[in-house]
């Protein structure tokens, strides 16, 4: 493997973890919305990763693999209701039902997507040194 290949496996661990940091900050600010665009409340969202092959491979690197994004998806689980008759968004019952976010679970999701990332910013540190010192040779 060259190290451009290297470089573009990690970028796109990086963009990757970007876009999962992005939405964990999205569920996170909509944690208490219970009203959107669509009717009802907000929906907690989740970033679904896949493996794909490096384009450029020869015969030994077969088994490399990048990031790639496939969707961004909703969770299914339902909305925690909340027994408060005088809000606006109350049902007849007087329950609201508010997003399916748990924040301890959004902080828990946000460090590993930190860690990922700062991961993949070691890596191309490490082939950038290499590079140089390839240079140097």
């Amino acid at each position: 493997m060259n190290f451009f290949g290297m470089m573009d496996i990690a970028a796109s661990g990086l963009a990757a973890q970007r876009l999962r940091m992005e939405t964990v900050a999205s569920n996170l600010a909509n944690a208490n919305a219970t009203r959107t665009p669509e009717g009802g409340p907000y929906r907690r969202r989740d970033v679904v990763f896949a493996a794909t092959p490096v384009a450029f491979q020869d015969a030994l690197d077969a088994s490399l693999r990048q990031v790639q994004v496939t969707g961004v998806v909703q969770d299914p689980s339902p909305p925690r209701m909340r027994y408060e008759p005088g809000h606006p968004d109350a049902d007849a019952q007087g329950f609201v039902a508010y997003p399916n976010v748990d924040p301890v679970v959004e902080m828990v999701n946000l460090l590993g997507a930190s860690r990922a990332y700062e991961a993949n910013i070691t890596v191309m540190e490490a082939t950038k040194g290499m590079m140089l010192r390839a240079l140097e040779i």
